[in-house]
């Protein structure tokens, strides 16, 4: 997105989906911890500050982060990443992180964020986009149907043999 930021007008005011910034910290870090509580998960405040950096350098195939803003409060947040891939020489773009604050979920928030992610791997010229989710998250899924389409792979993870 190259510091452009997308606005859409919907219901409850004007939706903004920027790149963050040094001074997003602490919102950003309330929305993360949101969206780790969902998935049952605690992290060490040096992984919020390690994390943050990264999304701010924003170089290279590093993770980058959008924040969306109604009426001047962050409402949701994406991270995301480009990387090499056997299959696409011209790459592919992981959504890794994908939140909405509760009380803004149902109001185009998260759509606003995955178009947004879209039109940033347009500009680099990777058309790929993908994300997981868990079973279990049905809200997320009913957009995820409409806005993408489900595969039939089954991700593993190193196990501890």
């Amino acid at each position: 997105m190259s510091g452009t930021a997308t606005e859409a007008g919907l219901a409850g005011g004007n939706l903004r989906i920027r790149p963050l910034r040094p001074e997003d910290r602490a919102a950003w870090g309330a929305l993360w911890k949101g969206y780790l509580a969902f998935y049952e998960t605690e992290l060490p405040e040096t992984v919020y500050d390690t994390t943050f950096a990264r999304l701010l350098d924003g170089s290279g195939d590093g993770p980058r982060g959008l924040l969306a803003e109604r009426g001047g409060r962050a409402v949701g947040l994406v991270h995301y990443l480009f990387h090499a891939h056997c299959w696409r020489p011209e790459g592919i773009c992981y959504l890794q992180d994908l939140f909405a604050a509760p009380e803004a979920r149902g109001t185009g928030v998260g759509r606003a964020l995955i178009e947004a992610v879209y039109a940033a791997a347009d500009a680099r010229g990777v058309p790929g986009v993908y994300w997981l989710t868990q079973e279990f998250n049905t809200t997320a899924r009913q957009l995820y149907d409409r806005i993408g389409a489900a595969t039939p792979f089954i991700k593993y993870v190193r196990g501890a043999g």
